[in-house]
C-alpha cells in the first residue's frame, strides 16, 4: 500500500480488533490500543486468555468478535498470522495490519488476493505519527 492508501485506511478506521492484546502496560498492543481509545476508536481485543482489557471486550478468536471491523491489527508471531487472516478474509473485515516484525508474505497475499488492503512490518502508531501532517 502507498502512503496515501495507509493515511486513508488510518483516518477512515473506527472500529479495531487488536489480535494478541496484553493486559500488560509494557506491551507494544497495550499501548497501541490505548492510544486507539484515546482517539475514539472502538477496540476489540483478542487474546483467549482474558474477557477484557482496557475496559474493552476481548474475545478468544477474531472469528468470535461480534460485526466486521476496520482494520484486523495483529501482534502476533509470523508463523501464527495465517489462521488470523484466513479469519479476517472469512468475516469480511477492512483490512489486514501485521505489525513491526510481524511478516508473512502468504498470508499479505491471501488477504490482499481476497481485497483486504494489507500491511505488513509496520507500527501502527508510527505510520500514524510519519503521516499525520503529509
Amino acid at each position: 500500500m502507498d502512503d496515501a492508501a495507509i493515511k486513508q485506511l488510518i483516518n477512515d478506521m473506527s472500529r479495531v480488533a487488536v489480535v494478541g492484546l496484553s493486559p500488560k502496560t509494557d506491551r507494544a498492543s497495550h499501548g497501541i490500543a490505548r492510544w486507539l481509545i484515546g482517539l475514539g476508536v472502538e477496540v476489540v481485543g483478542v487474546n483467549p486468555g482474558h474477557g477484557s482489557i482496557l475496559d474493552c471486550p476481548v474475545y478468544p478468536d477474531l472469528r468470535e468478535v461480534p460485526g466486521p471491523v476496520d482494520v484486523v491489527d495483529i501482534f502476533r508471531r509470523s508463523e501464527t498470522v495465517m489462521p488470523i487472516v484466513e479469519a479476517a478474509v472469512e468475516r469480511q473485515d477492512g483490512a489486514v495490519w501485521m505489525q513491526e516484525g510481524v511478516v508473512n508474505e502468504e498470508a499479505a497475499r491471501i488477504a490482499t488476493e481476497a481485497g483486504l488492503p494489507t500491511v505488513m512490518d509496520r507500527c501502527l502508531y508510527k505510520e500514524w505519527l510519519r503521516l499525520a501532517n503529509d
